[in-house]
Order: C-alpha cells, then structure tokens, then sequence
C-alpha cells in the first residue's frame, strides 16, 4: 500500500467514527431547551450542559408516593393554568435523576407541556438551589400527553442529587385534565402558582402551600451509592400520618439514614436505597370506591407500586391493621394470612426478598374492641412463627406497653392510641435487623 492509499485509508476511518459518533449522540435528548426537535440538536447548537451520562452507577428509587386518589375539587378543571411544585425527599444520592407522572385517577388526557426538577434551595421553600434547575423532557420532548389511567416515565436529565436533599419537581398544564391523581398525606408542603413558572427559581410566585402531592410517583436517580431499591408497602402507619410536617420522622425516613450510616461506618450490609408505597387506610383485601378504586388495596396495587418500582431488591410489608379495623364484621384472619402470602408469592416470583411486620396493638382506638384483639393476636402468630414472611420485624413487641401489650406505650403514642409519635416512629426504624437485607428470596417459603 502506498503512503496516499494509506493516508486516505485512515482519513476514510476517522470520518467513519466521527459519523458513527455523531449518531450515537443524536439519541441523547436536549433538555437545555433548545429548539430542536425530538432527539436531536440545532445546527451547530452547543452539546446539551444537562444530557444523563449513558452509563454510571445503578438506577434506583430515591423516593415515591403511591398515587391513592382523585384530589376533591379538581373534577372538571383539574390544575389548568398553574404550576405544581412537588417537594419531596431524596433518600439516596446520584448523578442523573427521572421522574414518573401519574394520571390514574384522570377521566381525560393530562396535558403536560413544561416539566422541571431543581435542588430546593433551602427547607420550606419554593426557591431552586443555584444552578440546579433543569428541563425535563419526555422521549425527546419538552410537552407530553398522560392518557386517562396512565403513566409515563421522563427522559433522564443529569443532575447531581445529593442524600437527604429536597428535590423540587414542577410540572405545567394548560388546559383541564379533570380529576387530578394525587398522594393526600404527604407531611411535606408542597407549592402552586399561576400561570407557567416551572423553571422560576426564585420560588416568589409559588404563593398557595399544598399539604398534597400532585402527578408526582417517583424520583428514581443514577447512583453510585445504592445497588438497589427497597419498597415499603404500609397503609398509614408507613405514610407517617402522624409524624412532624416537613421533618422527615416517617419510619422509613429513620430506616434509610440508619442503613447508610452503618454503611458508612464499615459494616458489611446491602447498599440500598428505601421509598415508601403507604397509604393511609389501605387494606390487604379491600379497595376503596371507583373505578379505578380509590385506596386500592394491597393485592391490588402490588404489581404497580412494587414490582414495577426501579430496581427491587427487598419489599417491606406492613398491612393488616385496617382490614381488622375497617371491616363491619369480624374479619377473617385466614383470609388476611391468605392475601399476605399472595404477595409473598408474587415477590418471590421476581426474586425480591419479603421481609414483614406484626400489626401494632391499638387498644383505646376508637375501633378497638376484644373480638378484633384477638384477630390481630391470630395474624400477629402466624407471622412469628414463620408462616408468612421470609423475615420478620417485630413491631408489636417493640411498641407496645409492657404493662398492657393492647395498648401502645405511651411515648411511643402519638395520642390517637393507633399511630406512633415521632420517637414511635424512630422505634420502629430501630428495632428493624438490617441484616435481613442481605440475601435474595428463597426458592421456597
């Protein structure tokens, strides 16, 4: 070969890998607002600051809500017109973030033509973290349509997430979507404005506070700290419906700091993430009303708001309570045993570790009576003798009163005699072995 052929080889091959090059980019969507269509950039545009890196760490949930209702009053308008702010709670730290919107409880499309996702700049604020605010975009595009009774998940944009920070995600429609699919008992102010302000971030429009989260399911990051994911499916004992307000003193928010310290302080444990799939008033076997039910029930939302979250490695079960206590007979406990060990099978199926809780005693509860004692007695047996779970987190025994195991201690009461307080709450996470994190599900329960 002569020293033209091969000069003119070698050019021949750059080209190629410039081109080729060029084409694997293209697939990367913009999210820095550019005027490019979907998936690609404007001739001689600057690559996008914000594009997620094709490949570093794990993707793993950082937070979610399990979507439990269509919002009172939003049945004909929706939220047309105005900025939803989301503040929620990152449990683990990454370098690229997505994020899930629902429009299950929607009896029409869910227009969304602006999404966001900043750093909040402070506690209690509507105010974006200096250079944190980023365009969401959805398969390439900065606009997407919900259908009624759907989801979609967003395009990853990069972001650096750190553990323990607040996370504002923004969303915009113009027009009425009807009912808007929402989580009721966040303990977390969240914020609206009029008009499109999704990526102000200054936070002075947001002027109305919302105890509610909006769309809002998940927060999912590429992390190097994590390897996976582990879901808590509760009713409200799990939502922390009695813990402080913006205080992060759920259960679930003490179980994931105390697993990342031991971490940190050298134990050989699992490095996961925890989000929380509680919903105030779920039952193992009964949903609420409509269609689709409001508050729908363990068995029926198993599928959704565990096997489909990001990367699962363990699922947490604390239900059982509300089927004794919202039953207008007595309930059955074979058959509340029956529905637990359902979605005991369903984990196993897809190799996730299920490790499950005793119900909590609530004597001096309004729905308290002897006969449902003894229920929760039979229920709270069968799971400590090994009958249900693949491991067990005994609850009862850490919280309740030893001079009256009916009732829960008093400290550990927030005052109703069925929630816990915030240092109830704390107890709970610490009475949970970590070491039943490590390993897989067995072949056979």
């Amino acid at each position: 070969m002569t020293r033209r052929r091969g000069y003119a080889l070698l050019s021949a091959i750059i080209a190629l890998i410039v081109a080729l090059s060029g084409a694997i980019y293209v697939g990367v969507a913009a999210d820095d607002g550019s005027a490019a269509g979907p998936g690609q950039r404007a001739a001689g545009a600057p690559a996008p600051r914000n594009a997620a890196p094709a490949s570093t760490g794990s993707w793993v949930g950082a937070w979610s809500a399990s979507p439990a209702g269509a919002e009172p009053g939003t049945e004909t308008e929706g939220l047309a017109g105005r900025s939803v702010r989301n503040v929620v709670h990152a449990s683990v730290g990454g370098t690229s973030a997505r994020i899930t919107l629902s429009n299950l409880y929607g009896q029409s499309p869910l227009t969304i033509t602006h999404a966001s996702i900043a750093l909040a700049a402070a506690d209690d604020s509507a105010a974006a973290a200096v250079g944190t605010m980023r365009r969401l975009t959805f398969g390439g595009n900065t606009s997407v349509v919900v259908p009624a009774g759907g989801q979609v998940m967003s395009d990853a944009v990069g972001i650096t997430v750190t553990h323990d920070s607040d996370v504002l995600v923004t969303t915009y429609s113009p027009i009425p979507s009807g009912p808007v699919t929402y989580h009721p008992h966040a303990r977390q102010i969240s914020y609206v404005a009029d008009g499109d302000l999704t990526e102000d971030t200054t936070g002075t429009g947001y002027a109305e506070q919302t105890p509610y989260w909006r769309y809002l399911t998940a927060l999912d990051v590429l992390s190097n700290e994590s390897d996976g994911t582990v879901v808590v499916l509760g009713d409200s004992l799990t939502d922390g419906i009695t813990s402080t307000e913006g205080a992060n003193h759920r259960w679930t928010d003490v179980l994931s700091q105390r697993l990342r310290t031991a971490i940190e302080a050298g134990r050989d444990l699992p490095r996961y993430s925890v989000v929380n799939q509680g919903i105030s008033g779920n039952q193992v076997l009964a949903s609420g009303l409509g269609r689709p039910a409001d508050n729908q029930s363990g068995l029926g939302r198993f599928g959704r708001d565990v096997l489909s979250r990001t990367n699962v490695k363990v699922v947490v079960i604390d239900l059982g309570i509300n089927d004794i206590l919202r039953n207008p007979r007595l309930a059955d406990p074979q058959k509340v045993l029956g529905g637990l060990r359902t979605l005991v099978r369903q984990a196993h199926a897809r190799g996730i570790k299920v490790v499950g809780a005793t119900l909590m005693p609530f004597q001096g509860h309004r729905g308290y009576t002897d006969a449902r004692e003894g229920v929760r007695q039979q229920i709270n047996a069968a799971i400590r003798d090994g009958k249900v779970y693949d491991a067990v987190v005994d609850f009862d025994a850490a919280l309740r009163d030893p001079y009256d195991p009916r009732r829960l201690r008093s400290d550990y009461d927030s005052g109703d005699h069925l929630h816990p307080s915030d240092k109830g709450y704390a107890r709970m996470a610490e009475v949970f072995d970590l070491e039943d994190l490590k390993g897989a599900a067995p072949a056979e329960l």
